[in-house]
């Protein structure tokens, strides 16, 4: 699978979270999908800086720095508000607020990549190299998911 399919694959199952979320009402069943929203975006988070944001620097232009740079410092914020989610009690009105802040931070984050970092990996990056990555970020999601398993 090229990597920005199995990236996409990945932001489609995290923004489907969310939408479980927001149908849920009980606490128990928002805990429960906040961690899986939690460890999901570790996982993703982690495979885009360690394999696919490196791969898209090679590129060389100012451009592909500049959207990296960016994308990394978005995670940082993510990072941020996800080592909170374990605080916020899932019954508080504040659990609404703070996972509303993630999704449009998470939506924010989607939109630039695949808008504007997948396209420009696809073109410079070709065929092979992109398929490559996309097998490298399979195996390390794998073996980070069954590590926190």
């Amino acid at each position: 699978m090229k990597a920005t399919d199995y990236l996409r694959k990945q932001h489609k199952q995290v923004m489907k979270l969310f939408k479980e979320v927001e149908k849920t009402e009980d606490a128990r069943g928002r805990k429960r999908l906040m961690g899986e929203i939690v460890s999901q975006l570790k996982v993703h988070t982690t495979i885009e800086e360690e394999i696919f944001y490196p791969a898209v620097r090679e590129i060389g232009t100012e451009k592909a720095e500049e959207e990296i740079l960016e994308a990394v410092e978005e995670h940082h914020v993510v990072d941020l508000v996800l080592a909170e989610l374990p605080q916020v009690d899932p019954a508080a009105d504040t659990f609404e607020a703070k996972m509303t802040v993630l999704k449009e931070l998470i939506e924010h984050h989607v939109e630039e990549e695949q808008d504007e970092v997948f396209p420009m990996a696809e073109k410079r990056l070709g065929k092979e190299r992109i398929a490559e990555l996309g097998e490298q970020l399979e195996e390390r999601s794998e073996a980070l998911e069954s590590r926190a398993a």
